[in-house]
């Protein structure tokens, strides 16, 4: 709990970095209130990252959390591409849409961008974050001696092994409840889905690291519920998505207020990698059958674009709407207000 006191957070609450719903007015709001805000940047380049880290300091002056992924380097198969834009084309055809002619690789991994790693050095956040993986010894270490307290993700007490090994200084315990993309390392290797009680508890009794419980919590009872299996925070990620802080559509945000909550589905089909959103027309078309689906994030590609042709047709059902298993509790409330409500429901 040592650095939850040290950034003087009044709640034990971490606003999960959700890249592309996530802005810096929801983690400054965030911050301000007494809880850690955070922003993703994997979806960015260092010059976008620069100019989020700074509009975020101009908002709060308030410890917030800066997100990275760290995925494997995908290797392009041209041949595995064009079968998939091969298998999209009709959907793109019923919005008059045609696919784009090839795919690309549309974030480059923490791994690979030294340009991103300068900018972090020397911005120093008060708390880096790790999703996917973790960057080598080098940029561990240089991050931790430019001050930032690092956390990564782990879905399995093997994950939690290796970010205790390299040094990393908390770890996300993320359950297979959790919305948006699963944190694991090796996304061909089996998943042992644990559910966030089960790792939650496994990682606080074997993982020798300060624990963060993350997927399901929806509001203040599910916080207490998480430092009672001895947590040290909860991260909440779909509670936040209807704060008018996030960036949301409104198709999202209608879909989160109504029936469409109740029912998250796990697929790879819209980006390369498994994540849970909201059941649409995209997640019962990947359903349908077996699909050999491009690696992340070349994958993602094709989904964004599809999305937009669809969207562009005035339909919404192709969008990646990140959502947890708990999206029926969400609440369309503004983040400091939300927050309060947490903290008191938690009894903090």
């Amino acid at each position: 709990m040592t650095w939850i006191a040290e950034f003087g957070l009044s709640l034990p609450l971490i606003q999960a970095p959700m890249a592309g719903t996530s802005t810096p007015e929801l983690a400054a709001a965030v911050s301000n209130a007494g809880a850690l805000g955070s922003i993703a940047v994997g979806a960015t380049d260092a010059a976008g990252a620069r100019a989020m880290i700074a509009q975020t300091r101009a908002l709060t002056a308030r410890p917030f959390n800066v997100n990275l992924f760290v995925h494997a380097t995908p290797q392009p198969d041209a041949a595995r591409e064009a079968a998939w834009l091969a298998e999209l084309a009709p959907l793109f055809a019923r919005y008059g849409a045609v696919p784009p002619q090839e795919l690309r690789t549309i974030y480059q991994s923490f791994g690979d961008d030294d340009a991103m790693l300068r900018l972090l050095v020397e911005q120093a956040p008060p708390v880096v974050s790790f999703h996917f993986g973790l960057p080598d010894a080098a940029r561990i270490a240089a991050l931790k001696g430019a001050g930032s307290l690092l956390v990564a993700t782990a879905t399995s007490l093997a994950e939690a092994a290796l970010c205790k090994a390299a040094g990393i200084d908390a770890v996300v315990a993320q359950g297979w409840e959790a919305g948006g993309h699963r944190g694991v390392f090796d996304p061909e290797a089996p998943d042992d889905r644990l559910g966030t009680l089960a790792l939650t508890r496994l990682l606080v009794a074997r993982a020798d690291l300060p624990v963060i419980a993350a997927g399901g919590i929806m509001d203040g009872q599910g916080i207490r519920a998480a430092l009672d299996l001895g947590a040290v925070a909860a991260q909440l990620g779909t509670a936040f998505v209807r704060c008018p802080e996030s960036s949301a559509d409104q198709a999202y945000r209608e879909a989160m207020a109504g029936k469409a909550a109740e029912y998250t589905v796990m697929t790879s089909v819209i980006s390369g990698r498994p994540a849970r959103c909201l059941a649409n027309r995209f997640t019962t078309w990947g359903a349908e059958a077996e699909r050999q689906v491009p690696a992340y994030p070349i994958a993602y590609d094709a989904g964004k674009a599809l999305n937009a042709a669809a969207k562009t047709a005035g339909e919404h059902g192709f969008g990646a709407q990140w959502a947890g298993q708990g999206a029926p509790l969400s609440r369309a409330l503004p983040a400091a207000e939300l927050v309060a409500r947490l903290a008191a429901e938690a009894g903090l």
